[in-house]
């Protein structure tokens, strides 16, 4: 194609725009000069490197886009570089100075940060544009899924209510960005969730649990099902598998008053990186970690029958092998118990993420009936993961020891139960090697590079189905 044909002029794009046609309009100037003064329902837009990998190729082939620059070079080199890509590019002819139309100022596109959307979240359309398949394995609950490619449809477009604050949800906001801009030039309003689903998975809620004779904080990912707890006890307080954002924990203890002294997983996690060693040396807290888990880095290593004490409460550890080999559960004052990834809400924990799935099986049946059932029935069970249709309890997620013994597996004989758990095929959590490998202190990671690990639902459970 010559580039004349790539061509299109000013008085072109504003007959277009008054006859209301679909296309996205991207601004390649500077962002003080698009800021200063823009093309109504253009948005800026930089074209570098990562936008070529990350961007262009998840923009849809029947997406009609117009680039504008000034002078109209830039803009021209730039269209032919992305029709190489098979996308529907122009450029305006002689830049940004021929525009003769009204004019905006300011910047584009609305955002809502993700601890913002999660406050709000029943009261808005969640627009989520990833393709099909990539929906199907991890969703934001209550979340619609319509294609990018899909919202160049007219027939599609009607579907979206008008009645609602829209939110465009993609993994890290480009997708949802062009999203937005195609929805303005429609008419239709919407909101970009900042840093997509891995930001999602970042955001931190605290609930109270328990108030006396010990305080419990249950402080849940709710983007990914993680779970950890801050047992509080005369106003000395102890964290139980603390995740990233690990300054959330110092905000609450410095909002209700208390010292946080010891801090400790559970296990070595699969789904998630541990927060336990940057906490514990932010507050100048004991690190805590199972002895049986082979750690290359140094802390407190505890293990089975001990105990530890915090304010005025007791915490007695028992060895509860079949998830990991070294997991822990953490009695507190005998009326508490804290079960990691061992026994969760709706199910077990599965014991097939260290490929020992059948050593691991028979450990699992010994914890499960030989240690954590035999607690007094009433005992509460906190675990540390929940699945996205488990529903809690005024806000929170646990169970008792007398509803544990009702789940499902938990009712055959023991060749049974192992002989049924090894034969399930079930899938790995996304990125699990390498974040055992972080967690166990093999590998160094950068906290920028979290949330994209962590990315996806936590798989840590075995079906009941």
């Amino acid at each position: 194609m010559e580039q004349k044909q790539l061509g299109i002029s000013s008085k072109q794009l504003e007959q277009d725009m008054i006859q209301q046609k679909p296309f996205l309009l991207f601004d390649l100037r500077t962002k003080e000069s698009f800021e200063k003064s823009h093309v109504p329902g253009s948005v800026h837009a930089v074209c570098d490197t990562n936008a070529k990998e990350t961007i262009l190729p998840k923009i849809p082939k029947n997406a009609k886009i117009i680039l504008i620059s000034d002078p109209e070079e830039y803009a021209k080199e730039t269209a032919q570089m992305m029709k190489s890509f098979g996308l529907d590019v122009y450029f305006l002819i002689d830049g940004f100075s021929s525009w003769k139309g009204t004019l905006s100022q300011g910047e584009t596109g609305k955002t809502i940060s993700a601890d913002n959307l999660a406050q709000k979240l029943d009261n808005v359309f969640l627009l989520d544009v990833r393709d099909r398949d990539e929906y199907s394995k991890y969703q934001i609950t209550g979340s619609v899924n319509i294609p990018l490619s899909d919202l160049f449809d007219a027939k599609t477009i009607s579907k979206i209510p008008k009645n609602k604050e829209i939110v465009t949800i993609c993994p890290h906001g480009n997708r949802a960005m062009i999203a937005s801009f195609a929805l303005a030039r429609v008419g239709i309003d919407s909101k970009i969730l900042t840093g997509g689903l891995a930001g999602w998975n970042q955001v931190l809620k605290p609930v109270t649990v328990v108030k006396e004779p010990v305080q419990i904080i249950q402080v849940q990912k709710i983007g990914k099902g993680c779970l950890s707890h801050i047992v509080e006890s005369d106003g000395e307080a102890i964290v139980i598998d603390p995740l990233y954002p690990f300054e959330k924990y110092t905000d609450i203890a410095k909002e209700q008053g208390f010292q946080i002294i010891k801090v400790m997983d559970t296990h070595q996690h699969a789904d998630h990186v541990s927060a336990a060693k940057d906490l514990a040396k932010a507050v100048n807290a004991k690190l805590y970690l199972s002895k049986y888990e082979g750690y290359v880095f140094d802390a407190n290593f505890i293990g089975d029958a001990e105990q530890l004490q915090f304010g005025k409460a007791i915490l007695r550890i028992i060895h509860t092998p079949g998830h990991t080999h070294g997991s822990l559960s953490y009695v507190i004052d005998e009326k508490y118990v804290f079960t990691g990834d061992i026994l969760f809400v709706e199910s077990i924990g599965r014991p097939d993420l260290r490929d020992k799935v059948e050593e691991f099986t028979d450990d699992l049946y010994n914890t499960l009936h030989n240690k954590l059932l035999k607690l007094p029935h009433n005992v509460m069970v906190f675990p540390t993961h929940h699945s996205q249709n488990v529903e809690p309890i005024d806000e929170v997620f646990y169970s008792t020891i007398e509803q544990s013994k009702k789940l499902p597996w938990l009712d055959i004989p023991k060749r049974e139960f192992i002989k049924k758990i090894v034969s399930i095929t079930l899938p790995r959590p996304m990125n699990y090697q390498k974040i055992i490998a972080v967690n166990k202190g093999e590998l160094e990671l950068k906290k920028s590079e979290i949330p994209d690990l962590e990315i996806g639902p936590n798989r840590c459970a075995i079906d009941s189905k």
